[in-house]
Order: structure tokens, then sequence, then C-alpha cells
């Protein structure tokens, strides 16, 4: 069956950032920006720890991956459960279609996902409010695994492809390769701080990337369509 290819669940994460920068911005200035010896002049501390902090977020991205595909690969044992993968997959590329629209300001139902994922996130925030203020990399990336499970509509549309890989390697790599994706904004997030975070709440850089974000989906459904042959 068709599956979400490791570029474009690359691709996802990174034209995802308007949605993880607005929706981590608050995170990365909590971590990022706090007095200490190692700290930068202005309170910024060094490249290290803001790798730690998306080193651990990356990680946990991965391990729901693993633990996806797993399940995804114990349920599809059996080839009668084919058309389950499928409506998986299928589904997994609606999503991705719906945060392409919330993303452009087209549509909101994708935010129904995230106030799902809100109730174990209730339970580890506090568990990272007590980390602040980060004073170590091993506290940084502790700190960055528990961030790694904040409700986000864009991590569950990649994981629910994971689900649909129904492997427990391949759910993970997804998961890994949409992590390194969104990366880059968010690294850029602690070092630019308030000027990133107003280009991306620019309506033109929000509708580009939503629609971006979108079309990956259609081209994932497209996969699905029966195809000519002599």
């Amino acid at each position: 069956m068709p599956e979400l290819s490791l570029f474009a669940a690359f691709l996802a994460g990174l034209l995802g950032g308007v949605h993880c920068v607005g929706m981590c911005g608050g995170i990365v200035a909590a971590m990022s920006l706090q007095p200490g010896a190692d700290a930068r002049p202005g309170g910024r501390r060094p490249l290290a720890f803001h790798l730690a902090y998306n080193g651990g977020r990356i990680v946990s991205y991965t391990l729901a991956g693993i633990l996806a595909g797993l399940l995804g690969s114990a349920a599809f044992l059996s080839e009668h459960l084919l058309p389950v993968q499928y409506g998986l997959y299928a589904l997994a590329q609606v999503v991705l279609i719906l945060l392409g629209l919330y993303l452009a300001g087209l549509n909101q139902s994708v935010l129904v996902l995230e106030r799902m994922g809100g109730v174990l996130w209730r339970r580890l925030q506090p568990l990272l409010a007590r980390l602040l203020p980060i004073r170590g990399l091993g506290q940084a990336l502790v700190a960055g695994g528990l961030w790694g499970w904040l409700p986000c509509g864009l991590v569950y549309s990649v994981l629910v492809s994971a689900l649909a890989a129904g492997d427990a390697v391949r759910g993970g790599l997804l998961m890994l390769a949409f992590g390194l994706g969104t990366l880059p904004n968010l690294l850029l997030m602690g070092w630019a701080g308030e000027s990133l975070r107003r280009f991306t709440h620019n309506p033109w850089a929000r509708r580009v990337a939503g629609l971006l974000v979108a079309g990956i989906g259609v081209w994932g459904l497209a996969l699905l369509l029966p195809r000519g042959g002599a």
C-alpha cells in the first residue's frame, strides 16, 4: 500500500514551522531566555542547550512513531485487515489537509485533535514546569522529551501515518524525519525570538505554507487512486 514517504514527512515538519513557532513559541522562550552562568548576553542559552531541547523532543516523536508502528504491525498481521490500513492512511492524509487549511486560516477542524491530546499534556505540563529554570544539558534533554508530547495536530497527522505503516522501524523513521523537519524553525525560534514569530504570523506566509502542507495530503490521497495500465 502507499505510504507517506520520509521526504514528505520531513517536508510536512518543515512547512508546518509556522504552526510550530506559534504553538511552541512560549515554551521555547521559557526554556531559552533564562539567566545563568552559561547564558549569552540577553539571557540566551548557547546552541548546545537548544540542540538538547530539540533532541529530547525529536526522541519523543521517534518513540511515539515506534509505538504507533508496533501497534499497527500487531493489528495488521492479518491480510483481511488491509482495508483498515488503507483507511488509516487515507485518514492521515485528510488530517494533513485539514491542518494545512488551518495553517492557511481556512478551517479549524484539526483543533479537535489537539484538544483530545490535552488529556495527557495536562499531566506532563507540571513536570515540565518543575524543571525550570534549566541548569544543565541533561535537564534540557529531559525537558525537551516532555515538550515532545505537547498536543499538536501536525504531529498527530504524521503519527497516524506511522500507525498505518504497520511497522515499528518504519513508524519510528517517519516520526524522526518529521521531527528533523521541524528542527530548523524551532532552532531559529530560540535565537530569533519575536522577529521570527512576527514573520510566521504574516497571513501570506501562513497561507502559502498551509496550502503546501495540504498539498502533501492531496498528493498522498492521489496515491490511493487506481492507475491505468496496458
